[in-house]
């Protein structure tokens, strides 16, 4: 499912909003494509995982506002290089709370030197966005972003989600999470997995044709929205922070490839560009999960 359509044709862990809201954010940013017809975080969680922070770091020197204005946004289609790339094969132990921020904030590679990119305080909706930590080291933290670091048509390893490092305290934790979701490709089943690792709830799934298939990794729910665009006004289509790593853009437009779980009347078999398909049920039980919700897709 793309972001927005032009008619052509996811350990321990873990809705909408109002319509007329969402339509109004839809109509900023409409024409991309589509796949288918605050309190602080408490001194105690982050000191618990400070054992590997580095006592030699240089002293670390916050770039002013302008020069944060000035670096391209980590966006859903947004391609910044210097992101890196998260390929985790289970849920982090960290990936259990989901944060705000309280301004736009720089974002830094491996060297936690020089910024490569800003994560927005507000999501292309208008609304907070969410941001999940996937480790922690000392003053800094490792987040998931919503863009990509490569496409698939110039690297063929392009990774489905990319990470950045962030200062921990510019973060604002707003929930604990208990669940995380699973999709099975193989199986073709998306289920409701608790922190214990026990299956709540699964659910038969659509998933990616052959030549667009749905992409493997950890990612998260960053949004949600209703789309009359894409026939869908009553489920809110899901969107998750994986791209897919087979095309640029499986559907045409300009959403980076974006995957999508959503209502779709057809939600069995391999049949989408990469999203995933299920039933009204199944979508609702979704999306009675809280945004930042770990989103796990394997094989």
């Amino acid at each position: 499912m793309r972001v927005f359509h032009r008619r052509t044709g996811t350990s321990t862990r873990r809705a909408g909003t109002s319509t007329m809201a969402v339509l109004a954010a839809v109509a900023l940013v409409g024409g991309l494509a589509g796949c288918s017809a605050h309190e602080s975080r408490p001194t105690k969680t982050r000191a618990a995982a400070t054992a590997t922070a580095t006592a030699t770091a240089a002293p670390y020197t916050a770039p002013t506002t302008d020069a944060v204005a000035a670096l391209p946004e980590a966006r859903y289609n947004a391609v910044i290089a210097g992101l890196l790339p998260f390929r985790a094969k289970s849920v982090p132990k960290a990936m259990d709370t989901v944060d705000t921020i309280a301004a736009d904030a720089p974002l830094y590679g491996s060297d936690r030197t020089t910024p490569v990119a800003k994560l927005a305080a507000k999501n292309f909706l208008g609304q907070d966005t969410v941001v999940v930590p996937v480790r922690v080291t000392g003053p800094w933290s490792l987040v998931l972003t919503p863009a990509r670091q490569s496409l698939p048509s110039k690297d063929s390893g392009a990774p489905a989600q990319t990470s950045a490092w962030i200062r921990s305290d510019l973060l604002q934790e707003t929930q604990q999470l208990q669940d995380h979701i699973v999709v099975d490709v193989g199986a073709q089943t998306v289920s409701i997995v608790d922190d214990s690792g026990a299956t709540k709830q699964q659910f038969s799934a659509g998933v990616g044709a052959n030549g667009t298939p749905t992409p493997t990794g950890i990612g998260y729910m960053e949004a949600r929205y209703l789309d009359p665009a894409q026939d869908q006004t009553v489920y809110p289509i899901g969107l998750t922070s994986l791209h897919s790593s087979a095309s640029d853009e499986p559907f045409g437009g300009s959403d980076g490839g974006l995957i999508g779980i959503h209502y779709q009347p057809t939600h069995s078999g391999a049949v989408s560009h990469g999203c995933v398909r299920l039933d009204g049920p199944s979508i609702s039980a979704l999306n009675a999960l809280p945004l930042g919700t770990p989103v796990v897709m394997k094989g």
